[in-house]
């Protein structure tokens, strides 16, 4: 068994889709657009095949309809500790938040967290 795809809603959907593909890699389809029902959406493919649903749906109008239980956050192993460092330099030098790290993590992980553009929790791990 394997995960097929994760997916999210999002606010500004083009800018999701610029910060996943610029800094992951991850390749778009072509937007998925049914405007009867108000939702559009690209899934992103990395090199692994995983894949990332980015959403937006027009009757969500404020980030209080967000507030709801659910993923805490998305991690992506970039293969070593230097590829980490890297990838959380040119983060932080575009101006994106950090929220720890890099770092050894008490369960053995080198890990950083960053927000993407809407504070969603992205974790860079070896």
């Amino acid at each position: 068994m394997k995960i097929e795809h994760i997916a999210v809603l999002v606010n500004d959907l083009e800018t999701m889709k610029a910060f996943y593909s610029n800094y992951f890699d991850g390749r778009p389809n072509e937007k998925y657009n049914n405007a009867a029902k108000g939702f559009e959406s690209y899934f992103l493919t990395f090199s692994s095949g995983c894949r990332l649903e980015l959403m937006r749906r027009t009757d969500i109008t404020t980030g209080q309809d967000f507030l709801r239980i659910g993923w805490a956050h998305i991690a992506f192993s970039l293969g070593s500790r230097e590829a980490v460092d890297r990838l959380s330099e040119r983060l932080a030098l575009d101006g994106y938040t950090r929220l720890d790290g890099p770092r050894r993590t008490g369960d053995g992980y080198y890990e950083s967290v960053f927000c993407d553009p809407e504070n969603n929790r992205i974790e860079l791990t070896v």
